[in-house]
């Protein structure tokens, strides 16, 4: 592994705070950059130098810079075999990983965003077919063990545990017990209890920073 500093340029209640779990679960050395999105810090001219979208999470590592969340735990996780949770090459779930990390970005998350704005692409033109079809992709998947891949949880976990935890509080998701149950087992773990409790206290202090700041002027 090279010796450059990983970062994470971070907001809380975001989908950084996923990148951050799988880091504490990966054991991996990392510093986190917080910015305060209330206060417009994601479109500071620092940031947009690093992300042009203005987007977390972003990870710098060295020179490398890595956007876009299913990137960021694909690299993180060939970075840190010894934490065990990434098939690598060679592995027989490695190409069913990629998979599922893949279905999360090109087919999942569209189709929530999709549900949620009341947009009902014709399903020949969209990538990800339908919704329902999504959502019973991923029940099927779920029903057959506790982690996606078998008994043993994986980055996939990490990040499809979170997705599920916020889609279903925002009922973008049936609250199924395949769903829950799996979301409950997931964002139990310590490295996520511990990211819920300090995100919140973050997302505090920067809405009453940003508050006192707007207030002053």
């Amino acid at each position: 592994m090279s010796s450059d500093t990983l970062t994470l340029h971070y907001a809380p209640q975001t989908r950084a705070s996923t990148a951050r779990v799988l880091l504490d679960e990966l054991g991996a050395p990392y510093e986190l950059d917080i910015l305060n999105m209330h206060a417009g810090e994601l479109k500071s001219p620092a940031f947009l130098a690093i992300n042009p979208l203005g987007k977390v999470p972003t990870l710098t590592h060295g020179d490398t810079v890595v956007t876009e969340s299913v990137a960021i735990a694909l690299y993180l996780g060939d970075l840190f075999p010894q934490a065990g949770l990434t098939p690598m090459p060679g592995d027989p779930r490695r190409g069913a990983y990629l998979r599922w990390m893949t279905i999360y970005a090109a087919c999942f998350e569209p189709a929530v965003i999709d549900k949620a704005a009341g947009h009902v692409p014709s399903a020949v033109q969209s990538p990800y077919g339908t919704y329902e079809g999504v959502v019973d992709l991923l029940a099927g998947q779920l029903g057959k063990a506790a982690y996606l891949l078998g008994d043993e949880i994986t980055v996939a976990d990490i990040h499809w545990g979170a997705a599920l935890h916020w889609t279903l509080m925002f009922n973008l998701v049936p609250d199924l017990p395949v769903f829950t149950d799996y979301t409950r087992r997931v964002t139990s773990r310590e490295s996520f209890q511990k990211v819920f409790a300090d995100d919140a206290r973050l997302a505090a202090e920067h809405e009453a920073a940003a508050g006192a700041a707007a207030a002053a002027r």
